[in-house]
């Protein structure tokens, strides 16, 4: 048999003294969702963990070691940990977006939760060794760590046909549920493992779950986000879903960005309002917990919701409780009112998120470029609600 008879219209490419391949460069893998749906829950379930984890340290470990005077004169030193986190977690977004898509799920999944081991590790020494700007730097870390780790729910919304979409984000959302579950016996645990170095046992507790991370990350199947053309509904269809315009961005990244903006603002303040009510540290871990509870669980019935009522309008709704909650938050005047007003900031922002995800791509097929926006923007709106909380504290 022939190489042009083997090969096709590739047997034209091959010349004498030249070196062929049997195989077409850059194949595309098709994102299935059977194959990968248990490895990419699991590891968003345990990088949940990690930022449960780092939410309800970082506020409390910078209250603790910020120097006492105010930056700029107004922003207090100790949000800066926190406001740290999450712009290592924006700045990630558009190299998340682009490894993801050059080299793959498996390797960009990996490359994230090896930045939040590193991270979490340098966290736990700033605290033991009382050293504030090292405890800035692994903040930093840890938040490129989630950068990353935002774009799960992307591989999962990919990776199934438009029936089953709300399922499957739903499904990945709602796994980080059961990390905010384990949270606090877990970091009672570790705490206790470090007196008398406070959140030292928790910090180093996030690494692990991100060397978690990074093992089920390894298990996922090789696939690109620019390959969403094979998917199992355009494989099925033999027809690609449009491109996403441009203009279908705005409304969900709006909502996304308002919701995040919300829910930041109200962690960075709960915990230290919670403590000035005089709530004891490990209530407010235990509340921290809770919170990230309610932040993922309410996204195992988004799918139907999403379904039942519209993407949009469920986004609309949940956009309206998170930021009534986030107001309430701070006008709460004490901790029960607070405590409330923190879980249901939240549950808002689970709907909000698993509304905006859906518009998003059942408008079309989004690009990496526009996947790196939209992440992006989110979260550069999450690093305004700290500093504004901080401003207005």
């Amino acid at each position: 048999m022939s190489a042009g008879d083997l090969f096709g219209s590739e047997a034209e490419g091959l010349r004498a003294g030249r070196l062929g391949c049997a195989c077409p460069e850059d194949a595309p893998l098709a994102l299935r969702r059977r194959a990968g749906a248990l490895p990419l829950a699991a590891g968003f379930a345990l990088v949940v963990l990690a930022q449960a984890l780092t939410l309800g340290a970082l506020p409390l470990a910078g209250a603790m070691l910020a120097p006492t005077h105010a930056l700029g004169g107004r922003i207090p030193a100790a949000g800066l940990p926190l406001a740290a986190f999450l712009a290592g977690a924006a700045l990630a977004s558009l190299p998340a977006s682009l490894l993801l898509d050059g080299f793959g799920r498996r390797a960009g999944f990996a490359l994230g939760a090896s930045l939040g081991v590193a991270g979490g590790l340098i966290c736990a020494y700033a605290v033991m060794a009382a050293a504030f700007p090292l405890l800035v730097v692994g903040a930093f870390w840890l938040g490129a760590a989630q950068g990353f780790g935002m774009f799960y729910r992307h591989a999962a919304a990919f990776g199934a046909e438009a029936a089953g979409r709300p399922g499957a984000v739903a499904r990945l959302i709602g796994a980080g549920a059961l990390a905010g579950l384990a949270g606090p016996l877990l970091a009672e645990r570790a705490e206790a493992l470090f007196v008398p170095y406070s959140f030292a046992g928790t910090l180093i507790l996030a690494a692990l779950a991100q060397l978690g991370a990074l093992a089920f990350a390894v298990m996922l199947p090789e696939a690109r986000f620019s390959h969403a053309d094979f998917t199992v509904e355009a494989t099925a269809s033999r027809a690609a879903p449009p491109a996403l315009a441009w203009r279908a961005l705005a409304v969900p990244t709006l909502i996304g960005a308002m919701a995040w903006g919300a829910m930041t603002s109200a962690m960075a303040g709960a915990p230290l309002a919670l403590v000035g009510c005089g709530v004891g540290v490990p209530l407010v871990s235990g509340l921290v917990a809770w919170h990230v509870v309610a932040m993922y669980a309410p996204a195992l019935a988004g799918g139907a919701l999403a379904q039942r009522l519209g993407a949009a309008r469920l986004a609309a709704l949940a956009l309206t409780l998170c930021l009534g909650a986030a107001a309430m938050v701070r006008l709460a005047p004490d901790a029960l009112g607070i405590g409330a007003a923190f879980l249901c900031v939240g549950a808002g922002w689970s709907l909000a998120m698993c509304g905006a995800t859906l518009m998003l791509h059942e408008a079309g097929r989004p690009t990496r470029l526009q996947l790196a926006a939209h992440d992006g923007l989110m979260l550069a709106a999450a690093l305004a609600g700290v500093l504004v909380s901080g401003a207005l504290a």
